[in-house]
């Protein structure tokens, strides 16, 4: 039987591969077979099937997809959605398509502070991050930003509401993917407290009844939340000896197939049937555009990319202190 290692290692998908050999098996940026893997993520795969879809340059437009005037409409197949999924795959602004979307977003979400939005500030930073991609200042304001917004909980809410929610992870990853060296006290407390929200909850425990969605695992994430996404996030934190994540733990060893590797759930947007659609909706009229679901594997079937980040996670639980 193949073992999910070697899965993940095959040259169909070269993003995989690299983010397999340098997350999971720990090899160095300047392995051959890691700089060989990277330079194919753009020619071959999902993310050189996305670059292009890319519209291609009017009057000097560029970097974009769907359209040029709503980057984040319709979701989920515009700018905003295309960008983070590149920037998951490995892909960085060293790449001249995805370095005009990096500019094109920082200009159009990260020039004012009045016009930032929480999960949309922190997803952008994010992935711009990821990037390599950080001019004009703007990143460090957005950081200070979302320091500024933590609730007294110690959690986040895109909506303005006095508790955080573990629906609101993006902060949390933002400040992951800032190297821990340009961490400031403000960032590393926010860090701190942050974590502290989920454990309490055990990644898993909020409000009154189970919330089915959350234990199913989806890729592309977006800016829903679910177990594997909290798993990643306090395991990459240097959580993972900590006993409030032993459910979370026990629920990804379950979830495991037989062969290894683990399944695509569901996809996004993964909303309850009996959510009131006033409380979130996908459609018009509280929803302007239709909304587009975008995958890159079969739901129900094993997917790399779950496999991909539940392999991450497992490696810090088996070797625990070896956070970045």
């Amino acid at each position: 039987m193949e073992s999910a290692e070697k899965w993940l290692l095959g040259r169909d998908q070269p993003s995989v591969r690299y983010l397999t050999l340098t997350q999971v098996l720990g090899r160095s940026p300047d392995d051959e077979e890691v700089r060989r893997a990277y330079s194919e993520i753009p020619r071959r795969g999902w993310a050189a099937e996305i670059l292009k879809e890319q519209l291609p340059d009017f009057y000097d437009l560029r970097g974009y997809w769907h359209n040029y005037t709503l980057l984040n409409r319709p979701k989920y197949i515009a700018t905003v959605w295309k960008f983070l999924v590149l920037t998951d795959l490995g892909l960085t602004a060293k790449n001249p398509q995805l370095k005009k979307t990096c500019e094109l977003l920082s200009e159009r979400y990260l020039k004012r502070e009045e016009g930032y939005h929480l999960c949309m500030t922190a997803n952008i930073t994010r992935g711009l991050l990821f990037a390599g991609y950080d001019k004009h200042g703007r990143i460090r304001r957005a950081l200070d930003w979302l320091v500024k917004e933590q609730k007294e909980d110690g959690g986040w809410h895109c909506f303005g509401l006095r508790r955080g929610t573990l629906d609101c992870w993006e902060p949390l990853s933002t400040f992951l993917a800032l190297p821990r060296s340009r961490w400031n006290r403000g960032i590393k407390r926010s860090v701190e407290r942050g974590a502290e929200f989920y454990l309490e909850r055990e990644l898993c425990k909020e409000g009154p009844r189970r919330y089915a969605p959350w234990f199913r695992f989806h890729y592309p994430v977006h800016y829903y939340y679910d177990l594997l996404v909290g798993l990643d996030l306090l395991t990459s934190l240097g959580y993972e000896s900590d006993y409030r994540m032993r459910f979370a733990l026990d629920l990804l060893h379950k979830k495991r197939r037989s062969d290894g590797k683990w399944n695509l759930d569901a996809q996004n947007p993964d909303i309850p049937a009996d959510l009131p659609p006033e409380v979130y909706s996908t459609s018009p009229p509280f929803e302007p555009f239709p909304t587009v679901p975008f995958v890159l594997e079969r739901v129900g079937r094993p997917s790399k990319m779950i496999t991909l980040r539940a392999l991450r996670v497992l490696k810090k639980v088996e070797a625990p202190g070896e956070s970045d």
